[in-house]
Parts: structure tokens; sequence; C-alpha cells
């Protein structure tokens, strides 16, 4: 057995060791195009992948023997999830893994913003607070407290659960979400009100995305969903960069349609230095490490790399996020297909 790695700065070594108790020979190289990632896949039973490159349909009908592919995580929306599961590949993630730290994360930035604490430490940093502290004075006046202000969580899964959870001690008047696949039942248990996507966008001070990259979420932060939020509101994505329009945002701050916001991802990333979203003082970007830490980063690669041996040795992977490929493999099977030809059946989680 073969497993592919796309080479990484910090890939880590104890991938080394867990394939090789498992007698799987591991195969490393950079991947700087598409080109170079089919050829180190081409000949793999398994890989390790990250968000680039894509995993996209020409690449997997060129890696015949590729039976799945793994990412940190739980966004899959690198890969083509469609193609994989028509030609019988799993892809596997890591669900879980970081819900504490991208629910912190999220927190942290509504914090910063509704505190103004960037802008204090840096006033104070150039001197004004023993030279000039009369241009401290404002923000005496526009820090703003969470509690008594409406919270909107776009996505009830379980991060915008966790982060209802913390943000609940703070004291907001009133937490509601929108999420077209949960229960009110569900809801009631973090004392949260399910709403439609219009009632959030008109009622909350402080909104947050918590929900998936998907063809119906593209964009749900548009120039139409932003003329419904109230000009006060703070917006935060933890989420996925497609689900915010980049250039409704950028107007939306340059113009004061909305007052602040925080994003830890981008529509493309890494974002363009010359990205005229990075010249506005009320937003704060973070490279997309909301889901990061020394416990989820060690725990997540064990994890990413757990999902390929399962597979591939017939156990549970952590999370399957085609679960549909479980009968495209059984009918393959059946027709003699050579891919999965004297691998054992797997498990679902």
């Amino acid at each position: 057995m073969k497993v592919a790695i796309v080479k990484h700065n910090d890939n880590p070594k104890e991938w080394i060791k867990m394939f090789d108790d498992h007698g799987i020979e591991i195969i490393q190289k950079d991947c700087p195009d598409k080109k170079s990632y089919i050829e180190l896949l081409k000949d793999a039973d398994g890989a390790l992948i990250y968000t680039l490159p894509l995993t996209d349909r020409e690449v997997l009908e060129n890696c015949p023997k590729l039976k799945v592919v793994s990412r940190g995580g739980v966004g899959v929306d690198s890969i083509d999830l469609s193609a994989a599961t028509e030609l019988g590949v799993c892809a596997c993630n890591t669900p879980g893994i970081n819900t504490s730290e991208v629910a912190d994360h999220a927190v942290g930035m509504l914090l910063s913003l509704t505190r103004n604490i960037r802008e204090q430490d840096r006033i104070i940093k150039k001197g004004s607070w023993a030279n000039n502290p009369k241009e401290l004075h404002i923000f005496r006046t526009i820090n703003r407290r969470i509690a008594g202000n409406t919270i909107g969580i776009i996505g009830f899964g379980n991060i915008g659960k966790a982060f209802a959870s913390r943000i609940r001690g703070f004291g907001p008047k009133s937490i509601i979400a929108y999420d077209p696949y949960l229960e009110q039942t569900t809801a009631d248990l973090y004392g949260v009100e399910l709403v439609s996507l219009d009632q959030l966008l008109t009622q909350s001070d402080f909104i947050t995305l918590h929900a998936p990259s998907t063809e119906e979420t593209h964009h749900i932060i548009d120039s139409e969903a932003i003329s419904k939020m109230k000009d006060s509101a703070i917006l935060i994505n933890c989420a996925r960069g497609p689900l915010v329009d980049p250039k409704a945002l950028y107007t939306a701050l340059k113009d004061g349609y909305i007052s602040s916001a925080a994003i830890d991802v981008t529509e493309v990333e890494p974002i363009n230095s010359e990205d005229p979203l990075l010249t506005l003082d009320n937003l704060i970007i973070t490279p997309h490490t909301a889901g990061s830490s020394s416990v989820s980063r060690f725990e997540g690669s064990k994890r990413q790399a757990e999902n390929v041996i399962r597979i591939l040795t017939g156990g549970t992977p952590h999370g399957l996020a085609n679960p549909e490929v479980i009968k495209t493999i059984t009918i393959n099977r059946q027709k003699g297909d050579k891919r999965w030809e004297g691998f054992k059946e797997f498990q679902l989680p």
C-alpha cells in the first residue's frame, strides 16, 4: 500500500511512524500545480491533502488506484465530492477536532471589535496615553457591550452551538440562529431561537457565520443581505470565505453600511496583498488560523492519518464526507473494478 502526502512545511513527523507501523509506504513531494499533484497521487492508494491543490474531478479521474483522500478539519470544499463518490473514492475529514478553537476565535474577534482593543493598543503604543490623553477619550463612548444585544448565528452545527454556549455568559438580550436543517427542539437546548435569514439579518446586533461552503450558502452575505443589517452591526466570519461577497463587504465597511467586521477566511486564500479589504481600519483579518492550537494540530493530524489507515485496513474512519460512496464501492466490486481489489470493507463512522 502507498500513501501520498503533499509536502508541507509542518507535516507532522508522527505520520511517518504511523504509516510505517502498518507497513504503508509514504510518497511525499511538493505540488506547486495540478500536474505535479496528479503525478504524486496517480499510484497512491490514499492521500493526505490540504486545501490546495484542489482535488477536483480531473485529479481524481487520473488516479485509478486512489481509494481515500483525507483532510484535516471539517471542511471538504476543496474536494469534488460528486466526482469522488462517482469514482469510488472516500473523502474523509476530522469533524469536531477544532470546535473549541474556532468558537473561541469568533468570541475573541467580537470582543476585540466591541471593545476596540486593537485601536487602543495602537494609540497607546505611539505614546498618546502619556502625551495626548485626549485622543483616548473617544473610547469612553464608542466601546460597546455584548450584554443587552442580540446575537445572530448563521449555521448552528457544532461550532455554532459552542459559540452560543460561550457568548451566553456575556448576557446578550437574545441569541437567534438561522439553520434550515435544524429543529427548534435542538436549538432549545442552547436557549436559542431559530428564525428566518431575513429576521436574523434585521434583528441582530452582532452576526457570526458558522455554516459550510455550499452552493446554497455561497455569498449568503452579499449586498442585499448587508442592506438588511443594522448600520451598527458587526459581522464575524470564521467559517468559509465564499460565504461572504468580498466586494460587498468592502463597500459596506468603507461606506458605513455596517460598523465593522472580522474574518479568518477569504474567498481566495491567501488574500492578495493588494486587496482593498486590507486598507480598512474597521476590519480585522487573521490567516485562516481560527481552528489552530497545539492540541487541535496534534490530534487533528493524527486523525487525518488514521482516516487513511482505517479505510485501507478495514476500520472505521473518524469522518466520511461522502457516505454514499459505500454504494459505489459495492457496485464496483461486483463489476470487478480494480480500484478496491484485495482491500477489506471498511465501516461507516
